[in-house]
């Protein structure tokens, strides 16, 4: 029998604060200070970092260290930390778990930039630039997980798209850190993506 690939939901548990990133001969290993997040932490487990599954590889009390591929690391946010950065952290879904975003798989397809992140009344519209091409996989009222959340597409344009943010989401998720000109880690909807694959094949 094979192994179950994790799945996540996109409903963030907490943040953490990047500790130390540190050349290896594969890439580079992250340490990661994060919190209640590593209690019960096990080698071998999966952890969704910005939205990006990586495996702990190293548990020192609150710390989880992780190792980066550089293919990981050309295609997402991850590469722009620095020691002290702060990062959203979900743990893989348990099988008896209750499942409330949409099914996330923690393999990043692209990133995209910020470009508008202003409070609008009392809520906050995310504006993310993507390439033209990616437009595919988005539709309003759709899922999209932007650095690891899951969230519902609001407008969907040529080059962008954005998304709404209830002030919680805000507090308590990396959201809080980003500006315009910033890089997050995109995952299109995995149904978008196999719908995508299936027409093609039709052509």
């Amino acid at each position: 029998m094979g192994l179950v690939r994790a799945m996540f939901t996109g409903l963030v548990e907490g943040t953490g604060r990047a500790v130390s990133l540190l050349p290896t001969p594969s890439g580079t290993r992250l340490v990661i200070e994060a919190g209640p997040i590593a209690d019960g932490a096990q080698l071998g487990d999966s952890v969704a970092i910005n939205g990006c599954c990586l495996t702990v590889v190293s548990h020192e009390g609150s710390q989880l260290g992780f190792d980066l591929l550089r293919e990981t690391e050309s295609v997402t946010n991850l590469r722009d930390l620095k020691p002290g950065s702060v990062v959203n952290l979900e743990r893989a879904m348990p099988a008896h778990g209750r499942y409330g975003g949409h099914f996330v798989t923690g393999h990043i397809d692209a990133t995209g930039i910020v470009r508008r992140w202003e409070q609008v009344g009392k809520d906050f519209e995310l504006r993310i630039g993507i390439e033209a091409a990616q437009g595919i996989y988005l539709v309003p009222k759709g899922c999209i997980a932007v650095d690891g959340i899951s969230l519902t597409v609001a407008e969907v344009t040529r080059d962008e798209f954005s998304v709404w943010i209830i002030p919680h989401t805000r507090a308590v998720t990396a959201l809080a850190e980003r500006t315009v000109g910033d890089r997050v880690n995109l995952e299109f909807d995995l149904l978008a993506k196999y719908a995508e694959k299936i027409l093609a094949g039709r052509v």
